[in-house]
């Protein structure tokens, strides 16, 4: 096991702690600046809004696997906190579009240093885990096909229960 120590990083000298611990004020500042943005879909939200205006149904497509339920209330904090702005226009049927405030834009470096980091440490960027490696060297086996539940030898059942 590995001996950790606080102060200097061994691989590039830069200074892993300030010299002074952090005081209660600090700490607490940002607890709340992370508890604005704690969430499973709140980084997605604003991620999707850093480059544009987004209407519900564009967040709902392009954010897989968010419920409209949750996309909801996820917009409704992100509102809430002053980090989402709600523009509903008065038309028929009723148009509601997000964007980012001021203050959510000013996270952009964060969230690029973020994705820096995640591309700097190896969290892959595709959907997709990798195959294991096949044992003795042979290449990995092709994913399963579903099966569309019918083999070429079955044949169409009329009503009677016979076979055509």
């Amino acid at each position: 096991m590995k001996k950790m120590t606080i102060g200097k990083d061994d691989d590039k000298g830069d200074d892993i702690a300030t010299s002074e611990p952090c005081n209660g004020d600090l700490s607490q500042q940002f607890h709340r600046a992370l508890a604005v943005l704690a969430g499973k879909w709140k980084g997605d939200i604003l991620w999707q809004l850093v480059e544009r205006k987004r209407r519900f149904g564009e967040l709902r497509q392009s954010i897989p696997g968010v419920t409209q339920h949750m996309l909801t209330t996820q917009l409704r904090d992100l509102e809430a906190n002053g980090l989402v702005k709600r523009t509903v226009y008065p038309e028929v049927p009723p148009r509601v579009e997000y964007e980012m405030t001021p203050s959510a834009k000013a996270l952009k470096p964060v969230f690029d240093e973020l994705y820096r980091w995640a591309q700097e440490h190896g969290f892959p960027t595709a959907t997709q885990p990798k195959a294991p490696p096949a044992p003795d060297g042979a290449p990995p086996k092709p994913p399963r096909q579903p099966e569309s539940g019918r083999t070429p030898t079955s044949q169409a059942q009329k009503p009677g229960g016979r076979a055509t």
